[in-house]
C-alpha cells in the first residue's frame, strides 16, 4: 500500500519538505560531515514527531544554540491549515508565533531594562508607584515588590481572573470593597514572599507598574525598550503589526471541538490567531486609557507574537552575560540577577504549588531546571528535560490554545533551545512523559534538541581524524 497517498499528514509533510529546502534558514559554517549527518538525523527525528498519526502537530519549529552561536534551525508543518477552497501554508523562518508565557520571559527583560536605566527598584513597594495601597488583605504590613512579582511569590492568584475589561482598573481587583474584588479571590491565604504559585496575574500589575514607571503604554514600551533593541518582530498588539507580519502569523490549532472533546482523527480546530493576514480593527487600550490602570490589556502573560529566531536572539543576548552586537542590552548584573534563585521547593516546608513536579525553582521571570525526576520514576512528573537527566538549564515554557513553547539555556555551556509546536492532536493531560510534567511529544522534542546541541558538541572537540 502506498503510506504517503493513505495519510494525507504525511503527504502534506513531504510536499512541505521539498518547500523548506528552498527557503532561507539560519546561516553558519558546517564543519564537518558529522555535523551534516547530525543534522539529517534530527530533521528526519522531528518529522517523525509531527507526522505521528497518533499525537499529530500542526507544526514544530526549533533552533539549537551550541556555543553561543545558531547550529541548527528548521520549520515543520503548516502555520495555516487551509479549509474549502484555502490553501495550506508552511511555517517559514519568518512566521509569528503567539508564544504564549514565554512571553513572560521577554517581558521580564524589560523590568530589568528599567532597573538598569534607574527607573525601577526590585526591591521598592510597587504599591507606592501605582499610587495605592497594595497589601495582602491579611498581611497589610508587607509591601508587594516586582521581584516578588517575577518569582511568583506575591501571593496572587489567578483565581480572579488575569485579564479585565479597558474599564475596570486593577485597583478595583485588588483593593477590599472594589467591584472586582469578589472576596479577594485574587489573593492567595499565604503572606507575600513566603510561597510560590505561578500566576498569570502577577504580569498585568507588573505592566501597569512598568508603565508608570517609564511613562508609556506596555506595548510601546515593549516595543521600545526590549523588541527594537534585540532585532523582534511582532510584539504585543497585532494591529499595529506590518502587512508582512500579519501574512507570517501563525493561527493554533488543537484536534478538540468546542465542547472540549479531543478527536485525533477528527480536523483540526483553530483556537486564535486566525487572522489570515486581515487586521484587527482595533488596539486593545482605548483612547482614554490612563497608564498604569489596567496592564492587563495587552496580555502580558502570554500574549507576545514574534519569531522563533527571535527568541533565539534573547538566548544568545543572555548567553553573551548581556550584551548584543556589540551593545550592553542588560548589565551583568541584571543578567545574574534573571539567573539567580528566588524560590526553590522544599518539600518538607510546602512552601509553594510545584503543579505536579513542573517547577521546582525559580529565578526573576525565569524557571530554573533542576533535574528532579519521581524515583522510582512514574508518568507525568518532574522538571526534567533530558530523558537521561544529568542537565540544568534556565528559561520560560508556554501552553496556549494548542501552541506549546520553550526558550531555554544553558548558560554554563553556552547552549540553548527554543521551541514552538502550534497545535497538537491529542489530550496532553492523557500523554504525560515518563519522566517528567511534559507532554510526549514536548519532552521527545526537548530530547531530541539538547541530544543534537552535544553531539554537536562532541564532535567540535574531537579531533579532525574523527570527524
Amino acid at each position: 500500500m502506498d503510506r504517503t497517498a493513505a495519510n494525507p499528514m504525511t503527504r502534506r509533510s513531504a510536499i512541505l519538505g521539498s518547500l523548506l529546502s528552498t527557503l532561507p534558514t539560519a546561516s553558519w559554517p558546517t564543519t564537518s560531515v558529522g555535523s551534516l549527518s547530525a543534522d539529517h538525523a534530527l530533521t528526519a527525528a522531528l518529522q517523525a514527531l509531527v507526522d505521528d498519526p497518533q499525537h499529530p502537530l500542526a507544526s514544530l519549529s526549533l533552533q539549537c544554540i551550541q556555543a553561543g552561536r545558531t547550529v541548527y534551525a528548521n520549520q515543520l508543518g503548516r502555520r495555516v491549515i487551509g479549509e474549502s477552497q484555502q490553501a495550506d501554508l508552511p511555517v517559514t523562518p519568518q512566521t509569528l508565533f503567539r508564544m504564549a508565557s514565554v512571553s513572560k520571559m521577554v517581558v521580564a527583560l524589560g523590568v530589568l531594562r528599567l532597573v538598569d536605566a534607574g527607573k525601577l527598584d526590585l526591591d521598592a513597594d510597587v504599591g507606592q508607584i501605582l499610587g495605592l495601597p497594595l497589601r495582602h488583605p491579611r498581611f497589610s504590613q508587607t509591601a508587594v515588590t516586582a521581584r516578588m512579582l517575577l518569582s511568583h511569590r506575591a501571593s496572587l492568584s489567578d483565581l480572579g481572573g488575569y485579564r479585565f475589561e479597558a474599564d475596570v482598573p486593577l485597583r478595583k481587583v485588588l483593593l477590599g470593597g472594589g467591584s472586582h474584588f469578589d472576596g479577594g479571590r485574587s489573593w492567595l491565604a499565604q503572606q507575600p514572599g513566603t510561597y510560590f504559585q505561578y500566576c498569570n496575574f502577577n504580569y498585568g500589575v507588573l505592566a501597569s507598574v512598568m508603565e508608570l514607571a517609564s511613562g508609556l503604554r506596555f506595548d510601546r514600551l515593549m516595543q521600545q525598550e526590549v523588541l527594537a533593541p534585540l532585532g523582534m518582530a511582532g510584539g504585543f498588539d497585532p494591529s499595529q503589526f506590518t502587512a508582512a507580519e500579519l501574512a507570517n502569523l501563525a493561527t493554533l490549532y488543537r484536534k478538540r471541538s468546542a465542547d472540549e472533546v479531543w478527536n485525533t482523527n477528527g480536523p483540526w480546530e483553530a483556537q486564535t490567531d486566525n487572522l489570515r493576514g486581515i487586521r484587527p480593527t482595533a488596539s486593545a487600550a482605548p483612547g482614554s486609557y490612563v497608564l498604569g490602570s489596567n496592564g492587563t490589556l495587552y496580555s502580558p502573560q502570554g500574549g507576545l507574537r514574534t519569531r522563533v529566531h527571535d527568541m533565539g536572539n534573547v538566548l544568545l543576548m543572555l548567553l553573551q552575560g548581556g550584551e548584543w552586537q556589540g551593545q550592553q542590552f542588560l548589565s551583568a548584573k541584571s543578567v545574574r540577577a534573571l539567573l539567580t534563585e528566588q524560590w526553590r521547593y522544599k518539600p518538607d516546608r510546602h512552601n509553594g504549588d510545584h503543579d505536579n513536579g513542573l517547577f521546582q525553582a525559580w529565578g526573576l521571570g525565569v524557571q530554573h531546571f533542576i533535574d528532579r525526576s519521581s524515583s522510582p520514576a512514574r508518568t507525568g512528573y518532574g522538571d526534567r528535560l533530558v530523558e537521561r537527566g544529568g542537565m540544568q538549564a534556565w528559561g520560560h515554557l508556554g501552553d496556549a490554545y494548542g501552541l506549546v513553547s520553550g526558550a531555554i539555556l544553558d548558560p554554563q555551556n553556552k547552549q540553548g533551545v527554543v521551541y514552538v509546536i502550534s497545535g497538537v492532536g491529542a489530550d496532553p493531560d492523557k500523554n504525560k512523559a515518563a519522566y517528567s510534567s511534559l507532554s510526549r511529544w514536548e519532552a521527545k522534542a526537548l530530547d531530541l534538541a539538547w541530544s543534537h546541541v552535544r553531539q554537536l558538541a562532541r564532535i567540535k572537540s574531537a579531533p579532525p581524524s574523527q570527524h
